[in-house]
């Protein structure tokens, strides 16, 4: 029913005693740490009495504000702030625009519209293609759903019925999804007139979507198959209020400004070539420096907290990868090649690789645990729609190391894991995190390798680890790997946005196919534990994110050029050579600028280059045996002794930050 504001009505409630005379006790919802008594069926929205929350959990379970209680609970509210609250929001958003296609476009044919990490989209048909200038009409449409504060209900329909429905309409993706489904019954979520296959749950009216800004249209194939049909893709993105929207509207423009892919050419760091490949970084002397200097932190740590560096090659066998599951499980992202009558891989991975050295001789439990570390370059045929830049590629260099221990030494291994990592990303500048903890789900067990014993050490080692760490973490039950349970610790960048870098992961898969053991105290052959774990990830995404971090303007002792010397005048040139040539003998990376160009012009391109420091040689600092610095973004100095210019770069460089 609907009412003269286009609102649907919510179906009229009896009273749940009523309707189950025989189950009339008080319920007991447990709040905030409180008790409080209610009737069964009261509605969480009415027991919270929170006008904040878009959403509950019940019992730890993400449910709509209109859900009702019918058994002793526990009951949270979810808010906008937190992951699943955004994400909720985002996917009520999707359905928001939605609505607002069919009005605008009633012949239009909806695919599917997520929630994603920095907003929503949905995929439509339509027949006449739309651009970035039919925006602002639907966003005026959307607009004029959120005034009119629709209801927002969920229903439970036969499935059958729902496919005959969509038939009907020739929309042949949900009919192609709805059959996927094994359910005789299936759930949409209405409004007005507009409703949409969904498993929910939903903010509860369109009021609460309180701004939103639609971004772009592109084209998208369906469920990302290049042979399906090309549709259109909408992106946008809701909040809350009008200024927490136009406050990401800003962070999105200062994330264009630091482009990883503009800002890398540009900076002269890396380039990407059609025509050797796509997804295929390389890196200038600028880049590769930088490379360097990172790599030569990771090594000079890693040897210190008593890894053991190895290299393995960039091809092995298929054989190889048939042992280790890769062949079966990961063919399509491998690149295979016949080398006389047999057939050979390009490493995806570089963990059996570092079995092979460690099978290479006998290990005893004196010998563990064992860390051996590499910077591997690996080879991956991702799809060209899911390249990116640096950030997703096809030749990439993973910071791999693995740990072989015993059960006793899990905990350790992994709490210095993650101590090793908070150094190393700190040290980069990341010092906010959110950590994720993945394990089995208990009541699906046959699904995964290893015996209970095996999961429950891995499992309590990691909490046990974290706890030490004092790391705060969400424990995902069910999203572990079929192989092993895992930390994943992703970082904020300085625009706040996150970064999934460090990964620790236990293995059951490995050491059992490849016959990975210790010989133990007892003199009996013990299967070891395997740790895979990476702390930077792949080198040319953490390279990419870096320099979007930083916006191109690295710290002094990451920076591939520290200091240029500029001349204001074709008589100062001599001066300095020799002020360069003391720089380099000092170690410092540094140019020299003796073009016939106007000094101001010279800092101008050195600012654009982002050079941290500046000396200017003129006539007056010649003659003084001084340079006039200027620092990037900070203006003139003064004029400075250069031996106190060396003193302060080495210094800045020394205390990397």
């Amino acid at each position: 029913m609907r009412t003269g504001s286009g609102n649907v009505q919510p179906a009229l409630r009896l009273d749940f005693a009523a309707r189950c005379p025989y189950y009339s006790r008080v319920l007991k919802v447990t709040l905030a740490g409180r008790v409080i008594e209610v009737a069964p069926g009261t509605r969480i929205a009415e027991i919270l009495k929170d006008d904040r929350a878009i959403a509950a959990k019940l019992n730890g379970n993400l449910v709509d504000l209109s859900s009702e209680v019918v058994a002793d609970c526990e009951v949270a509210p979810v808010y906008f702030e937190s992951p699943e609250g955004r994400k909720l929001f985002w996917h009520s958003s999707s359905h928001l625009m939605a609505q607002a296609i069919r009005r605008l476009y009633p012949d239009a044919k909806l695919a599917i519209g997520p929630a994603i990490d920095e907003g929503f989209y949905y995929d439509i048909e339509v027949a006449k293609p739309l651009t970035d200038k039919d925006l602002p009409a639907l966003e005026a449409a959307m607009a004029e759903l959120i005034k009119q504060r629709i209801s927002v209900c969920r229903l439970s329909v036969p499935r059958q019925e729902l496919i005959a429905e969509y038939e009907r309409e020739g929309n042949t993706y949900k009919v192609e999804l709805l059959k996927e489904i094994p359910d005789e019954e299936v759930s949409v979520y209405q409004q007005a007139e507009f409703k949409d296959l969904c498993r929910g749950p939903h903010l509860p009216d369109t009021g609460r979507v309180g701004a939103v800004k639609l971004l772009s249209v592109a084209g998208a194939y369906w469920r990302g198959d290049e042979k399906g049909r090309m549709l259109q893709r909408i992106y946008g993105v809701a909040f809350p209020t009008r200024e927490q929207l136009d406050a990401h509207l800003a962070r999105i423009e200062e994330a264009k400004k630091r482009d990883h892919r503009k800002l890398g050419p540009a900076l002269d760091l890396f380039s990407m070539h059609e025509e050797a490949g796509a997804g295929l970084v390389f890196w200038h002397p600028k880049g590769a420096t930088v490379r360097r200097l990172i790599e030569q932190y990771w090594t000079d740590e890693h040897l210190a907290a008593g890894y053991q560096l190895v290299v393995t090659p960039h091809i092995a066998r298929a054989g190889l990868w048939r042992t280790s599951g890769h062949y079966e499980f990961f063919r399509e992202n491998m690149y295979c090649m016949p080398v006389e009558n047999e057939e050979y891989v390009l490493k995806p991975m570089n963990c059996p690789g570092h079995i092979m050295i460690y099978r290479s001789s006998l290990h005893s439990y004196r010998d563990l645990p064992l860390r051996m570390g590499e910077w591997g370059t690996v080879y991956r045929n991702e799809r060209s729609g899911v390249l990116h830049g640096a950030l997703r590629v096809r030749g990439l260099t993973q910071d791999d190391a693995h740990i072989f221990c015993t059960a006793e030494q899990m905990e350790d291994e992994v709490l210095g894991v993650i101590e090793l990592s908070r150094k190393i990303l700190g040290t980069f500048g990341f010092t906010e995190f959110a950590t994720d903890l993945s394990v089995r789900d208990p009541a699906k067990k046959g699904q995964y390798m290893g015996d209970d014993r095996s999961w429950e050490l891995a499992e309590a080692s990691l909490v046990k680890a974290l706890q030490r760490s004092k790391l705060e973490y969400t424990r995902a039950e069910g999203e572990a790997a079929f192989y092993g349970p895992k930390i994943d610790i992703k970082l904020f960048d300085s625009l706040g946005r996150e970064w999934q870098c460090p990964t620790i992961q236990f293995d059951f898969n490995l050491p059992e196919r490849f016959n990975v053991y210790y010989m133990g105290a007892d003199g009996q052959h013990h299967r070891a534990f395997l740790v895979h774990r990476t702390i930077l990830g792949a080198v040319e995404r953490f390279m990419a994110v870096l320099i979007e971090h930083y916006g191109g303007a690295f710290p002094t002792w990451l920076a591939p050029v520290q200091a240029t010397v500029l001349t204001i005048t074709e008589a100062e040139n001599g001066y300095a050579q020799q002020v360069l040539d003391a720089l380099k003998a000092s170690g410092i990376r540094a140019a020299l600028d003796l073009r016939n160009e106007k000094i101001s012009y010279k800092i101008g391109e050195a600012e654009r280059e982002k050079i941290p420091f500046m000396l200017v040689a003129g006539k007056r600092e010649q003659a003084e045996g001084k340079v006039a610095l200027r620092r990037r973004g900070k203006g003139n100095l003064g004029s400075v002794l250069l031996e106190n210019v060396i003193a302060q770069i080495k210094e800045e460089e020394a205390v990397r930050k």
